[in-house]
């Protein structure tokens, strides 16, 4: 049994524009995997564009297509390979990229006709597979491409890579074997993309890496020993909402909730903790400091009460006892988090995990996975309560055809968390637009309000 796509933290939904002039080579692009995957098919996709290749969201007119695959649990790598054979059945000439192609031969075993496979954050072996099978023809009329480069996300909000690879060990993980040790982007680089994309309209920077509060730390001879928080201040200079994903609780997080509290980063933080029982824990070679961990949500909420904590848990892994599954349940009573999210455990082929003892049986990770959510719903339904009646910011991000609009609040990254909706008033409305709303319902996962005048 594996996780349903719904399940799973590591997938980002991508919509590839349709540009194509008479005579264009053309480039199909699948894009699979989380956003940090996204981010990879963004700057491939600019790079083709810039070289006068024309993009296809489908299989449909592409003379070859670009699968990127995500490799991080069993039931991803399966999507991948049944992504790979649909393109090579509907297209035929298919070059694979991503986390997955740093397994060529598991690649190759099932699908023999691939052109090529490349691993993650490969742009130039990528760009050669695609001139070898379909030659550039560069146009400087017809291939002006836009300042901002090609988004597979709405034009108001973007993902912001600022590192690759991670130092972590931990037993179910092998994203440090396809993607390296942790390599940071210089922060000018970084600073430069996002005064870019502000510059074109973004009004959200989601700020992504393996490791966020570890950005900075594999540099030698750095003048700030936790540059992550230099580069969190910077960012916050830019007039955008700056959102931070896959923050690892180190001490020096509570650095960041400063800049959270006086509004120059949203008061929001995304942290993996995984699981709560110090046995378990170590179990994962995750430090077994869950006690603290309390303490350290205590101190962030002392500084910024409005502080919104957004977490992702595994339960059913190798040697769970029911036990240590409670202390989770009881953990989760006690941190009360607002943004839960939740997996059951799955085998990853070359993670370590997969030799422990104790396996869990299936049905005690669906019960167990239930009795969680169950859990974590009830808290997000009464934190949820509690903002009726309060007046708060949202971001626009879709009106649909009956005036709809679907929006999100600081507390609420795209995809993961839930909407806010507005149902009167909306026509003068567009999506990027920040407005005041009145919060008047709630429901477990999602408000509804009205616009303030």
């Amino acid at each position: 049994m594996s996780n349903p796509p719904d399940l799973r933290p590591d997938l980002a939904r991508a919509a590839v524009p349709s540009e194509r002039a008479e005579g264009q080579p053309t480039i199909g692009m699948v894009s699979l995997g989380c956003p940090k995957a996204l981010v990879d098919s963004e700057r491939i996709l600019t790079r083709l564009r810039a070289e006068g290749y024309a993009i296809s969201p489908d299989y449909s007119g592409a003379e070859a297509v670009i699968v990127n695959t995500c490799g991080f649990l069993d039931s991803a790598k399966a999507e991948s390979l049944d992504a790979i054979g649909e393109a090579l059945q509907e297209n035929g000439r298919v070059i694979v990229t991503g986390c997955l192609g740093a397994e060529p031969e598991y690649i190759t075993g099932a699908h023999p006709k691939v052109l090529a496979v490349t691993g993650p954050h490969q742009y130039e072996q990528v760009l050669d597979a695609v001139h070898h099978a379909v030659p550039p023809a560069p146009d400087p009329f017809v291939d002006l491409l836009p300042a901002q480069g090609i988004k597979l996300t709405p034009r108001h909000y973007s993902y912001l890579k600022i590192s690759e690879g991670c130092n972590h060990a931990c037993k179910f993980c092998i994203i440090p074997d396809m993607r390296g040790k942790l390599t940071s982007r210089p922060a000018r680089a970084v600073m430069r993309e996002a005064e870019k994309l502000v510059e074109n309209g973004v009004k959200e920077l989601l700020v992504i890496s393996q490791d966020t509060s570890a950005y900075g730390t594999d540099w030698r001879d750095r003048e700030s020993k936790f540059p992550i928080v230099d580069l969190a201040r910077d960012l916050g200079t830019l007039g955008a909402w700056v959102r931070l994903h896959y923050v690892y609780p180190y001490p020096h997080v509570r650095e960041l909730v400063p800049l959270m509290e006086t509004g120059s980063v949203l008061p929001y933080l995304d942290i993996p903790f995984q699981h709560a029982h110090p046995d378990t824990l170590k179990r994962m070679a995750r430090p077994a400091a869950a006690a603290r961990t309390l303490d350290e949500i205590a101190a962030w909420r002392s500084v910024c009460p409005d502080i919104t904590l957004r977490s992702t848990f595994i339960v059913g892994y190798p040697g769970e006892t029911e036990d240590e599954f409670q202390t989770l349940l009881d953990w989760l009573d006690e941190a009360q988090l607002d943004r839960v999210g939740c997996f059951q455990y799955e085998n990853v082929d070359g993670a370590r995990s997969n030799a422990l003892p104790d396996h869990v049986d299936e049905e005690i990770k669906a019960d167990r996975f239930h009795r969680f959510m169950e859990k974590a719903q009830a808290i997000s339904e009464a934190k949820l309560a509690a903002k009726v009646g309060q007046t708060i910011d949202v971001i626009v991000d879709d009106i649909d055809d009956e005036g709809i609009a679907t929006c999100r609040t600081m507390a609420d990254a795209p995809e993961i968390d839930g909407n806010l909706f507005i149902d009167e008033g909306t026509e003068e409305l567009s999506p990027g637009d920040i407005v005041s709303v009145e919060v008047d319902e709630a429901s477990e996962y999602d408000l509804w309000g009205k616009l303030t005048p």
